[in-house]
């Protein structure tokens, strides 16, 4: 017994000191592959600098991942230039570290900056410039920007121009993009990756690329096949879209640009006449005003706000999240149970939120494999559940958690099938997740993947096979490459 106690003992020491050697190997590495040695050390932070906390905290959404027992990275790198994360990639590969990338920290499982293994963050907050064209409709956007950010851009240099994206201000446009990304505009234009039209990459192996240099199949890859998985997007160019400078609805999925109050009068009064909608019952804004009114701030906010990095409280909370795509209509006794499943509580847990997103229009048009998002023709809504809670994995939390999965359950004979689709910018480790380390099963990972991408999971590994052979660009829910474990 004494000689196992001292193996044991001696195996953690060598572990601990084996972690602290690539902790101080990777920070020597990092000068050495960077354009400006002095820069990046001022980009560095680690758990004794004083910054650390701040930094890591400071776009940390969900509350559920602030935890004393939540890993930690050993390092954070904020870098300001594409040289810093190159040195990063290269550096991380060499001392057998893992990156996690974070652009605004919305990811709903915290994947962006929580690991199991040794890991560092590469946290993009400092690479957020947005370059507006308004005579071409494009603009070029780094992936640390948030939608705020980009949205002030945008209205600041055009009313008649917009983006069809979503409507809260402080998540990343990289990870956004990455996932795919709807909102308001998406029956008239489609998402936001659907949009995109050239990127700026940084491979595993270092190499900066565009477009024409990565090649068609990656292209397609990053425009919805998950973050964290095929590289480093630094910045997107996208097409920007029309709207007119007064819009009060979403519009059909024809030729007309977003309708105005006109439009919209007419439109409820053929179709929904029960209602009487009257001009006196709306209000015509542009689209930046939109925007700004359905993140949560009163009318005639200045766009200012658009530039706040920081969500608001009563959304910076721990929380957890599921996702459903409907494609038949739900029966009355399906919304009757429903129902009845908000008044549920357990203790002093709170209702969850459920929110449903109309499809139809251009999102039906577009083929299923366009880009890896495959919730195309046939969809009528997307369901978003969502519960909050105070304090992190508590016996409120547990709580919170039976009751959305138990919602979640509910609806199954309601929802799609074979396979039930899921949102992939709404993170749900309850789908499954890979093994630890970088042997991934492609059978394991399929169980979630199919959920998530449909048929175009099998492209989305051949893709990670050729780009990233060894799997270093991986989490618990990333794309794997095609082996036989």
């Amino acid at each position: 017994m004494l000689s196992f106690l001292c193996i044991v003992l001696l195996s953690f020491s060598w572990l601990g000191s084996a972690q602290q050697n690539n902790h101080e190997g990777f920070l020597q590495c990092l000068p050495l592959h960077s354009d400006g040695s002095a820069a990046i050390s001022k980009l560095i932070h680690t758990p004794i600098d004083s910054s650390y906390t701040s930094v890591l905290q400071s776009t940390m959404q969900n509350l559920r991942f602030n935890t004393t027992a939540t890993p930690k990275p050993i390092v954070i790198v904020t870098p300001q230039n594409p040289s810093h994360i190159q040195a990063a990639i290269i550096c991380a590969q060499k001392h057998n570290l893992q990156l996690r990338i974070r652009s605004g920290g919305h990811d709903y499982e915290g994947l962006s900056y929580v690991a199991r293994d040794p890991f560092v963050v590469v946290d993009m907050t400092n690479l957020r410039e947005v370059n507006v064209d308004v005579e071409t409709s494009t603009a070029w956007v780094q992936s640390g920007a948030t939608l705020g950010e980009f949205y002030y851009k945008i209205g600041n240099a055009s009313r008649t121009l917009a983006f069809p994206a979503g409507f809260c201000p402080t998540v990343g446009v990289g990870g956004y993009i990455s996932g795919g990304g709807y909102g308001g505009l998406l029956r008239k234009y489609g998402l936001a990756a659907d949009n995109v039209i050239d990127a700026q990459l940084v491979d595993v192996k270092g190499r900066i690329l565009d477009r024409a240099s990565m090649g068609e199949d990656l292209f397609w890859a990053i425009r919805g096949g998950g973050g964290n998985t095929f590289g480093v997007v630094v910045a997107w160019k996208v097409n920007l879209v029309k709207v007119d400078p007064g819009v009060s609805s979403g519009g059909g999925g024809g030729d007309e640009q977003i309708g105005g109050l006109d439009k919209l009068l007419e439109l409820m009064q053929e179709s929904f006449p029960e209602l009487g909608l009257v001009k006196e019952d709306c209000r015509e804004v542009s689209w930046i005003e939109f925007v700004v009114f359905f993140s949560g701030y009163p009318p005639n906010s200045s766009l200012d706000v658009l530039l706040n990095r920081t969500p608001l409280p009563i959304l910076r909370r721990s929380f957890k999240a599921k996702s459903d795509y409907v494609r038949e209509p739900m029966p009355e006794i399906a919304w009757e149970g429903m129902w009845e499943k908000f008044f549920i509580r357990i203790n002093d847990t709170e209702a969850p939120t459920f929110f449903m997103t109309p499809y139809g229009g251009r999102m039906g048009q577009i083929p299923e494999s366009q880009i890896p998002f495959p919730h195309r023709a046939g969809v009528l809504f997307k369901i978003h559940y969502l519960i909050f809670w105070d304090g992190g994995d508590n016996e409120v939390g547990q709580r919170s958690l039976s009751l959305i999965r138990g919602l979640y359950t509910y609806l199954t004979p309601y929802v799609s099938k074979n396979p039930r689709e899921a949102y992939v910018n709404y993170r749900d480790l309850d789908l499954g997740t890979n093994n630890q380390g970088r042997r991934t099963s492609y059978r394991q990972a399929r169980l979630w993947g199919v959920k998530y991408f449909k048929n175009n999971f099998d492209r989305l590994v051949r893709v990670k096979t050729a780009a990233d052979p060894s799997n270093f660009f991986r989490t618990e829910q990333s794309i794997p490459p095609f082996t036989s474990w």
